[in-house]
């Protein structure tokens, strides 16, 4: 490799230059605080662990997408963490060991071995809330708000919410009975609203007319709150366990609702997107201009059952660097203050002083190119009378 090209970085591994950096660690740090305003305890889990803790449990899903590593010091397989929740879980079930519902919440940097989409980024800094030991639909909505206000304070516009419930699709492969093959198959076809082909295949393999225009009506049953009663009338009389589905969905739609008044909320029972993750309740958030979701959560009871103890749990994800992306940031307007560099009596102090009241005070060095404005400095010090003051530059 030519010396020209061997500092570019691995195709999708990025830096972040200023002023983006700065408005990041803003945004990150405000996110935080709204989270522990609601309680949530903020938690640092390692960025690599040996391999089989990483992908215990949930975790397995992550397999593809984990980077693998061998320690030099004990010759293990480790891994560099693609996803933030199974540790936390793992914080919750093994290490704080709490019966009480508990609020947790985490900014890392995770790694992918591959981008989610064409041109996006290996290195996410994944940011997100997790509540465990609850299982009602109280702690889901609470989950979704959270969601939904942090978006609100990021600067993100024009978000929508696609919700479903896991649970809904579930019970219906269970009466249904299909094989492996079969069931992924129907997954295929509703994630591809293939009406027509899902018709065709039902239809060969037999189903009973009830179950077939039950799992067929998934694929239209996307809207509003209508939906809700939509789906009471068509899965009336198969099961009991789907309508308690579509009510906590409702439940936990209304809830939200009286956090998050202007809540853009659209209700989908054939989106699985969390099929092999959640068990329950589930959202994807959506903007205008972006093909892909920007945060994404739901409900998964039993994560820390490979960890010890198995424990309801609901939370959400984002990535904070795309969040940031997405804000209407205002430009940052220089304010800084020039020192020049002398050694006139009093000047450290007065350095010292301003920038405990808060001030940006950049020292003058000496030969150094540039001036104050170019500096990004508004004002300068000089003395007067024997006293260090500042004033605007002209």
């Amino acid at each position: 490799m030519s010396e020209s090209k061997s500092w570019i970085l691995p195709e999708g591994i990025e830096e972040v230059l200023p002023p983006q950096a700065y408005h990041l660690e803003l945004l990150s740090r405000k996110i935080i605080d709204q989270f522990d305003s609601w309680g949530y305890e903020l938690v640092m889990p390692p960025l690599i662990e040996y391999l089989e803790s990483l992908l215990t449990g949930t975790g397995k899903d992550l397999d593809l997408k984990t980077f693998k590593i061998t320690d030099q010091m004990s010759g293990r397989l480790m891994g560099v963490r693609a996803d933030m929740t199974p540790q936390v879980a793992r914080i919750d079930s093994s290490l704080l060991k709490r019966d009480i519902p508990v609020r947790l919440c985490y900014l890392g940097t995770v790694l992918h071995t591959r981008t989610r989409t064409l041109g996006g980024t290996r290195a996410p800094m994944q940011i997100g809330a997790e509540l465990y030991g609850h299982s009602g639909v109280e702690s889901d909505a609470e989950i979704l708000s959270l969601m939904l206000m942090t978006l609100q304070i990021s600067g993100v516009r024009n978000v929508y919410v696609d919700i479903g419930h896991m649970g809904v699709y579930r019970r219906l492969m269970q009466l249904l009975d299909v094989t492996a093959e079969q069931e992924t198959t129907i997954f295929s076809l509703l994630q591809k609203k293939a009406r027509s082909e899902l018709d065709s295949k039902l239809r060969s393999w037999g189903v009973t007319p009830k179950l077939h225009d039950a799992v067929l009506s998934l694929v239209n049953l996307y809207g509003d709150d209508k939906v809700f009663e939509e789906a009471r009338q068509l899965f009336n009389g198969i099961d009991s366990s789907i309508i308690n589905c579509i009510d906590e969905l409702e439940k936990i739609s209304e809830l939200t609702l009286k956090h998050v008044k202007d809540a853009s909320l659209i209700y989908d029972l054939s989106d699985l997107g969390g099929y092999n993750y959640h068990n329950g309740m589930m959202f994807t958030a959506y903007t205008q201009g972006q093909g892909q979701g920007i945060a994404f959560g739901g409900r998964y009871d039993g994560i820390g059952k490979e960890f010890g103890r198995s424990r309801p749990a609901t939370g959400f994800s984002s990535d904070v660097k795309l969040l940031n992306e997405l804000s209407n940031h205002e430009q940052i307007k220089a304010t800084a203050i020039f020192a020049p560099g002398s050694d006139v009596p009093g000047l450290h102090d007065a350095v010292n002083d301003l920038r405990e009241q808060g001030e940006k005070v950049i020292y003058q060095l000496s030969g150094q190119d540039g001036d104050a404005k170019s500096m990004g400095c508004d004002r300068e010090m000089f003395l007067d009378a024997g006293r260090w003051k500042v004033r605007n530059l002209k």
